[in-house]
């Protein structure tokens, strides 16, 4: 195992944080504060992404419903990445580009917040979510990587890490993700 090899990774990976932290905070706090604001009207988070981000989605819903760093009252999201059964009857029966967009047809209401990872911007899986978002009044933030693909087109706001690698473009938006957590619980505390 070399030493070198591992500080060369988190080097490169805390130079990543940083720029993000220099160029793109501003837009960081917008997307704060459309969370607030959607959690504050009574609307709901709904988070979704494939794979790791799939993931996120899951840790995310998880961290405003049951607490992230104090306790509180319950915030409103939902992961799009969950219920097996109807993520695998979608698939069969419709495709499984429209694994999110039907529960977003079904669930989502103007009000509410479709936030969507995607490290390419281009599974047709969440551009298909963020077209049924739009058709129905509902905004649409999208966490991204490389150049931002179809997918940041479609969106209200977008945050796009600049960077090729997967594994890097996800650990940003999980630790981007956590920061806006953080100011949405902090805010709506005081509030």
């Amino acid at each position: 195992m070399s030493v070198e090899r591992i500080r060369e990774a988190l080097d490169g990976l805390a130079a990543l944080a940083a720029r993000m932290a220099a160029e793109h905070a501003d837009t960081i706090a917008a997307i704060a504060q459309r969370y607030e604001t959607t959690l504050q009207s009574g609307g709901t988070l709904f988070f979704a992404g494939n794979g790791g981000s799939a993931a996120d989605a899951q840790h995310l819903a998880t961290e405003y419903v049951v607490r992230y760093q104090t306790n509180r009252p319950p915030m409103r999201a939902v992961a799009l990445t969950t219920d097996s059964s109807l993520l695998t009857a979608c698939a069969n029966d419709l495709g499984f580009d429209e694994v999110f967009a039907r529960q977003v047809e079904a669930l989502a209401e103007p009000g509410d917040l479709l936030v969507l990872h995607s490290t390419s911007g281009e599974s047709p899986n969440v551009i298909r979510a963020a077209q049924a978002a739009k058709a129905r009044g509902v905004g649409v933030v999208a966490l991204l990587g490389k150049t931002g693909g179809h997918l940041r087109e479609l969106a209200d706001l977008s945050l796009i890490v600049p960077a090729d690698d997967t594994a890097r473009i996800q650990e940003l938006h999980l630790a981007i993700e956590h920061v806006i957590c953080d100011l949405v619980e902090e805010r709506l505390r005081a509030g």
